[in-house]
Parts: C-alpha cells; sequence; structure tokens
C-alpha cells in the first residue's frame, strides 16, 4: 500500500448548507436562527439547523416544537431541493475554475485531487477558492477545506475548524492532531460502531490508530476496517466503485395523510418516482419492496416480484397488491413513513423471454413501456404536475425529490 509524499487531496464541506442557502438566497434570514424543515408541518422535524440556531441546540432530527421551545424566534423554512440543486451546479463550476473536481460526494461536499505544485501552496489555493465562492455565490454561503495525504485524513480536516476554517493534515501531524478528536468525530464512525469498537477496548483516538489490520477488519467484519485504519494512518486507500442495488424513496407523513389510502396514494408518487429514475439509468427491477413505519419506531416491510420491468403500470400493480395484503394483515394503523424501493435490478437491455409469453403479453408490456416513456417526456417538458396516472399531489412538496446523502437530484426529478 502506497503512501502519498504530498497532501494530494482536497475536501471541501459546506457550513450549515441548506439553512445557509435559505439565508444566502433571502437577505431577510440572514443573522437570524433558522431550521429547514421537509413539510410545512408542526409534526415534522428539522433537516438543517444554521449556526445562528446551533448555539440554542436545534440540529438536524431536533422537532419543530423542540425547535421552537429551544429558541421561540427561529425561523422555519420548507425545503426547496430544485433551488438548492441549482445552487450546487453553481458552485461545482466555481470550484471548477479553481481546482478539477475529482466526485461530488454529496449536495455540499466534494473531493478534488492535488498536484504536487498546487499542494505547495494549500493554504493560497484554499483561499483563492474560498474568494471564488464568496463572489460568484455569495457572502453567507462559507465553507471549511480540508487537504491531507488522503480523502478520509482530508475529509477529517475539513470537520476540524468549522465554520469558515482551513487545516492541513501531514505525515508529520500524526496521529497529535487527531487525539483530541473523539470516535464518533470521524467520518464512518457511526454510534453503533463506536459501540463495536468500545467492546474492543477501543474507546479513543489513540486506541484506534494502535489496532493492528486483522483485529480492525475483524471488529468491522469487513475489510473496510483494515481500509480504514490504513487511511487513517496516511496510506492511499482509494474508495472502491459503487454498484447500483436499488432505486427507492421514503417520506415521512404528516397526521393527515396517514389513512390507508392516503399512505397508497403517496406511495404510488414515490413508486412513480423511483420508476423514472431507473429508466433515465437504463435498468429494469424484478422485485418491489413496500415498508411502512409505525410511531413506536417498528417496520412492516412486504416484497413483490415481477418478470423485469421498466413500466409504471407493472410497478403500480404490484404496489396495489402490497397494499391491499398490508391492509389485510391489519398493518395500516399508526403509520408515520412509507418507502417504496425498487431492485433486483437488471440492464436495460438484459430483458429475456418469459417461458409463459404469449404475443399479447410481449405487446402489453411494450405499449405500458412506451406509455411511461411518453409520460417521462412530458414532465421534462411541461413540469412534474403536468400528468400522472391518476394521482394527485401527495403531502408537501418535492416527493421523490429529497437530496439524500450521495445522490442528488437530476433536473428531471422535480
Amino acid at each position: 500500500m502506497r503512501k502519498p509524499t504530498h497532501t494530494e487531496k482536497l475536501y471541501l464541506d459546506f457550513d450549515s448548507f441548506f439553512a445557509s442557502a435559505e439565508q444566502q438566497l433571502d437577505p431577510a434570514l440572514r443573522g437570524r436562527p433558522v431550521a429547514v424543515v421537509p413539510l410545512d408541518s408542526p409534526h415534522t422535524s428539522v433537516i438543517a439547523a444554521s449556526r445562528q440556531a446551533k448555539p440554542f441546540g436545534v440540529k438536524t432530527g431536533t422537532s419543530v416544537k423542540e425547535a421552537r421551545e429551544k429558541c421561540p424566534d427561529i425561523v422555519f423554512v420548507e425545503a426547496r431541493p430544485d433551488v438548492y440543486v441549482k445552487l450546487h451546479n453553481r458552485i461545482l463550476e466555481t470550484i471548477e475554475r479553481c481546482v478539477p473536481i475529482a466526485a461530488v460526494r454529496s449536495i455540499d461536499e466534494v473531493a478534488c485531487n492535488l498536484l504536487q505544485s498546487e499542494a505547495r501552496d494549500a493554504p493560497g489555493l484554499a483561499a483563492r477558492i474560498k474568494r471564488a465562492l464568496h463572489g460568484e455565490i455569495g457572502p453567507v454561503l462559507t465553507c471549511s477545506i480540508g487537504i491531507s495525504v488522503n480523502e478520509l485524513l482530508a475529509k477529517i480536516a475539513a470537520e476540524m475548524e468549522k465554520p469558515d476554517g482551513f487545516v492541513r493534515l501531514d505525515h508529520e501531524d500524526l496521529p497529535g492532531r487527531l487525539l483530541d478528536l473523539g470516535l464518533r468525530d470521524l467520518p464512518g464512525i457511526s454510534k453503533g460502531m463506536e459501540t463495536r469498537l468500545s467492546e474492543a477496548g477501543v474507546s479513543d483516538i489513540a486506541g484506534l490508530w494502535s489496532l493492528a489490520p486483522k483485529h480492525a477488519r475483524a471488529i468491522w467484519n469487513s475489510v473496510e476496517g483494515e481500509r480504514f485504519v490504513a487511511a487513517l494512518h496516511g496510506y492511499a486507500v482509494e474508495k472502491a466503485d459503487t454498484v447500483k442495488r436499488m432505486f427507492g424513496h421514503g417520506r415521512n407523513l404528516p397526521p393527515d395523510w396517514r389513512a390507508p389510502e392516503k399512505v397508497l396514494q403517496c406511495a404510488r408518487l414515490l413508486s412513480l418516482s423511483a420508476a423514472r429514475r431507473l429508466r433515465r439509468s437504463h435498468y429494469r427491477a424484478g422485485a418491489m419492496s413496500y415498508t411502512v413505519g409505525v410511531r413506536r419506531d417498528s417496520r412492516v416491510t412486504l416484497e413483490g416480484q415481477f418478470r423485469p420491468a421498466r413500466d409504471d403500470h407493472t410497478f403500480l400493480k404490484c404496489l396495489n397488491d402490497l397494499h391491499a395484503k398490508m391492509i389485510a394483515q391489519g398493518e395500516m394503523r399508526n403509520i408515520s413513513s412509507v418507502t417504496v424501493v425498487l431492485h433486483d435490478l437488471s440492464s436495460e437491455e438484459e430483458a429475456s423471454r418469459d417461458l409463459f409469453d404469449t404475443r399479447t403479453s410481449v405487446n402489453q408490456r411494450g405499449q405500458w413501456e412506451r406509455v411511461s416513456d411518453v409520460l417521462d417526456k412530458i414532465r421534462v417538458q411541461h413540469g412534474s404536475k403536468a400528468l400522472n396516472l391518476g394521482l394527485t399531489n401527495g403531502p408537501g412538496n418535492y416527493i421523490g425529490s429529497k437530496i439524500a446523502f450521495g445522490r442528488i437530484p437530476e433536473a428531471e426529478d422535480f
């Protein structure tokens, strides 16, 4: 495994992105505590808090009720994913004029590869990027930048002096500058992983640093543990390419959307949104999972299978059947969320004839696929609400176009 000779990775992470974006776009919100919420509802939770709201204890996951109690002056803003995506694309163009982007890790995080000449002037490069963003995007939407020998350490560095910070970590800084951090301060160390490390006798960064590679692999129950510790030591560990395994969407439901017929309506919209993404990526799906969550934090999932398909008719028929089974099993009570996932993927070209296919069934599938393609084109040309298969709007806006870690919606999602 190679140890880089210079700080060849830059990681840029925006500060309180969604809330700062709203403050940047609306000067009336600047300097005020702001919380971005997915729905205009008193029963939802905060998905992002501005830096003015965080000192009051408002953070991601805080309920609207609790946030208002902690910070009476807080302003709630309903999320606008389409606006954030457009802003994200402008940001990428600005950064690219300073340094090439190697990977977009999320809506507010990018990784860049540095030449040795760029690494020599790391502070100057970071300052140029910040000036460019200030001039072309605005002064409110700040970022923190980390530069190090690999992406993991650069990401850790970007978190060390937020907001609007810059940290460079070289080999000689390791592990010294990491020792004051907690295990949960490291990307990839979840609460569950922290528990597993604790059970293995690792309670701090010093203990993690001292792990033998095989011991790390055993704790993670995966080669990823060995890779993580190697990266922490400054070795070049590249992220493996991910393989697409599913297309899905979920939605938390406000109280007035928890009746069975409302749950189905929302699920149908989520299914259609996942289906459009599947078609744009040139896949077919052979199975669907339908999950409902209840207020006591438990979930019920039913799964249906079908011949590899890409048309809305097949997916909605399967969903209707699964929903009917949910009702028959008495599961449609106290519903708080719904999720639809298309999986068992194959490429669009891999469709094979079923033993029991008839000319009629083949023709019907072809007709429904063409109908789905036409509906996709109409939505792109005339907007997301132009035409759907007998559906109205769901709870809130942007059904199926939520910004999730690792996936940024495309313009066609809105």
